[in-house]
């Protein structure tokens, strides 16, 4: 499989490029028949569950057509309240799906009834899946060194024939402008289908937004530490644990150095929340 160089790799902090636009345009990302959304703290989440997300994938696949998709927990959503490009970035995607129990349980409370989480690794194995049988091609771009290698091999053992047609390990420097254009050469002439971004929140988020009129796949994921998780690097909270919403402790309690400051805002996100939902406080979404 082409494999790209750890120089050749972006970074959402590296110069302007000459022949890609960054941020996002008006109306870009916005499917013709985009599922309902709702507004979470200013941030317009899409009311979906794992079937309607693979549907669109086979939309967008099918018509050739350019768009991102931003897997979305709540501290996802934090992050956007005070940054209004990154909440322009989330709400102009194909599709911001919830990844997350309390996202999921907001939007039912809102009335989408039928909302189910949309968890990162999940929905990467479920699209392996049905890949089985559309012949989708898959790039992974993200993770430490030898991380994307990792998962393509493990993904591809779970799945005998699924179509990896490359992968790519960033580093964490900024790159240079001839490090990006060759990053995206590289992808597009792997042809993929679908690339895999795992840089985590919100430089995943950045990147595509950055990035999505230069690549030529249809569809752009961040799907963050699935990457780490489907690689065997690291553990995933037991499935009770994420059905119950306390996946964020679980994590917490595993990196507490590294995580502390994303889910100290918890408390915060639920009496926000719980403002929107009793009228005491408006969020507009742009």
């Amino acid at each position: 499989m082409p494999r790209v160089p750890p120089q050749a790799t972006p970074s959402p902090a590296g110069p302007p490029r000459a022949s890609c636009q960054g941020g996002v345009s008006a109306g870009q990302g916005v499917a013709d028949r985009e599922p309902p959304r709702a507004n979470i703290l200013g941030v317009r989440v899409s009311a979906v569950d794992m079937g309607a997300v693979l549907a669109a994938f086979e939309a967008w696949i099918g018509q050739r057509q350019r768009q991102y998709v931003c897997v979305t927990p709540a501290h996802s959503i934090m992050d956007c309240r005070n940054d209004p490009a990154l909440r322009r970035i989330f709400n102009h995607a194909g599709l911001t799906t919830p990844d997350g129990m309390a996202i999921v349980w907001l939007l039912r409370l809102q009335g989408h009834r039928h909302v189910e989480r949309v968890y990162g690794p999940d929905l990467l194995l479920a699209t392996c899946q049905r890949s089985l049988v559309t012949g989708w091609r898959h790039f992974f771009c993200g993770g430490a060194a030898g991380v994307a290698d990792e998962l393509a091999q493990r993904l591809g053992q779970r799945f005998p024939g699924l179509a990896v047609v490359g992968t790519a390990s960033p580093p964490f420097h900024p790159p240079s402008f001839a490090e990006e254009e060759q990053l995206m050469a590289t992808i597009n002439a792997a042809r993929p289908d679908i690339v895999w971004v795992g840089l985590g929140s919100p430089k995943q988020e950045r990147w595509m937004a950055c990035h999505r009129e230069c690549l030529e796949a249809p569809v752009l994921v961040g799907v963050g530490a699935a990457f780490d998780f489907l690689s065997g690097r690291k553990r995933q909270a037991p499935r009770w644990v994420q059905r119950a919403g306390c996946e964020w402790l679980f994590r917490w309690g595993s990196e507490p150095r590294r995580l502390s400051g994303r889910y100290r805002r918890y408390p915060l996100f639920a009496l926000l929340a719980a403002a929107q939902l009793l009228r005491l406080r408006h969020f507009p979404s742009d």
